[in-house]
């Protein structure tokens, strides 16, 4: 007879992302109990992330079909993991590392781990019958993260000249996350207003994250507009509502330089370029400022601003402990941008992120572009208290999930609650 806690089942199927791409969803049971989880999926993705695997076969899904992964997870994860104990997380995802036994889980698939890996914690606290942020923490998480609202789409995630890939509006000057999350989703459409007036309507069509692709090609330009916006929603730029970006910068680095503004910039001159932005807007984010390899100059361009605001790894990090450990020996950031897909473990994303509190860096928990209506990033930045989450624009209902998700959260932690103040 086994415990009650014990995996009786496994079953994984092919689900759409909210780019209409195929991803993994996985379900588990320990007995007439079920849980479910979904993974995400990148469109700009750091070199040294896990391996989602793809089918690539052209006849289905244009070669993007996940049913590899899918047969990974039935045939060769399933046997191992019946009847373990859905409470043993880190048991349960060292056994799925070393059954796929590559550096990046390659072989069976970081899409199929993560999915097997989210879905048995969500079990775990079902069976406790805990929140799943509750379960996470031991009852210790208690904080809601500040949004970070991606609402200006450039770099990969448009199609205009604008090199800067994410600028998002950061509304920290509320008491709580239920009225941080007003204020932004004011800000959000007073800028859809400013937009439309300037650009045209067709410039407020919404992107993969829910943000605005207007035809800007400068930076500051970008910057200039976001400010616009949210003094005309009413709130004070530098206040109660501060802005941010995200650089992308692997994506226009080109032979030792950046291409960025229509000129080609070196390290220096973009150092300059960024700390001239954080002088003229209220600027308190910025994440991956120069390319991917490089610590040097990122650990550099934090000792110059770092105290000012958030130098936030993404790609530099990938999530990945011995990288994140570089980094702070160098002292290459101040933020870690958490996204569990990049290292394909639960576990291994908890780790980084305790690794990376441990040493004072923040934490941001952050969505993919290509996501799903999956909720467990809300749970997860809570269960850290991490602070920050990064989870897109108030807009389409994979983003709009996390939020709710978040809302929720709230309501049950009801005094217990504690929001933080980004002054």
């Amino acid at each position: 007879m086994p415990d009650r806690f014990s995996i009786t089942n496994v079953y994984a199927r092919e689900i759409l992302d909210s780019r209409g791409n195929p991803t993994v969803e996985a379900i588990l049971h320990a007995g007439n109990e079920q849980a479910v989880a979904a993974v995400p999926s990148g469109a700009s993705t750091g070199i040294h992330e896990a391996i989602e695997l793809r089918d690539k076969d052209p006849k289905r899904y244009i070669g993007l079909g996940v049913l590899s992964a899918i047969q990974n997870i039935k045939q060769e994860i399933a046997p191992k993991i019946i009847g373990f104990d859905t409470r043993n997380q880190r048991g349960l995802d060292e056994l799925m590392i070393n059954l796929d036994g590559t550096p990046n889980k390659s072989r069976l698939g970081a899409n199929a781990i993560l999915s097997v890996s989210l879905t048995a914690a969500k079990l775990a606290a079902k069976l406790e019958n805990k929140s799943l942020y509750n379960y996470l923490s031991d009852g210790d998480g208690n904080t809601l993260p500040i949004p970070v609202m991606n609402v200006i789409n450039g770099g990969k995630h448009a199609g205009t000249g604008l090199k800067i890939q994410e600028f998002m509006i950061i509304p920290s000057g509320a008491k709580t996350f239920k009225d941080s999350l007003r204020m932004g989703t004011e800000i959000y459409h007073t800028l859809k207003r400013v937009i439309q007036a300037k650009y045209g309507r067709q410039s407020v069509n919404v992107g993969d994250e829910g943000g605005f692709a207007p035809p800007i090609a400068k930076t500051s330009d970008a910057l200039q507009i976001l400010t616009q916006g949210i003094s005309e929603a009413g709130y004070q730029p530098g206040k109660n509502v501060f802005v941010g970006f995200d650089a992308a910068s692997s994506e226009f680095y080109e032979n030792g330089n950046y291409n960025i503004d229509g000129e080609m910039k070196s390290p220096e001159q973009l150092s300059d370029f960024y700390i001239g932005l954080a002088e003229q807007f209220p600027i308190r984010y910025i994440e991956d400022p120069f390319q991917q390899e490089d610590f040097d100059r990122t650990a550099q361009f934090t000792k110059k601003i770092g105290n000012k605001l958030l130098v936030v790894g993404d790609d530099i990090f990938v999530t990945n402990l011995t990288r994140l450990r570089k980094g702070i020996e160098l002292g290459a950031a101040n933020a870690l941008l958490l996204k569990v897909n990049q290292i394909g473990t639960l576990t291994e994303a908890i780790d980084a992120a305790k690794l990376a509190i441990t040493n004072k860096y923040d934490v941001v928990t952050s969505h993919r572009s290509g996501e799903t209506e999956d909720t467990t990033i809300a749970d997860l930045a809570v269960a850290l208290n991490c602070g920050y989450i990064k989870t897109g624009a108030p807009c389409r209902g994979e983003r709009t999930a996390k939020y709710n998700r978040l809302l929720r959260i709230e309501e049950q932690l009801a005094t217990n609650a504690h929001f933080p103040t980004l002054n």
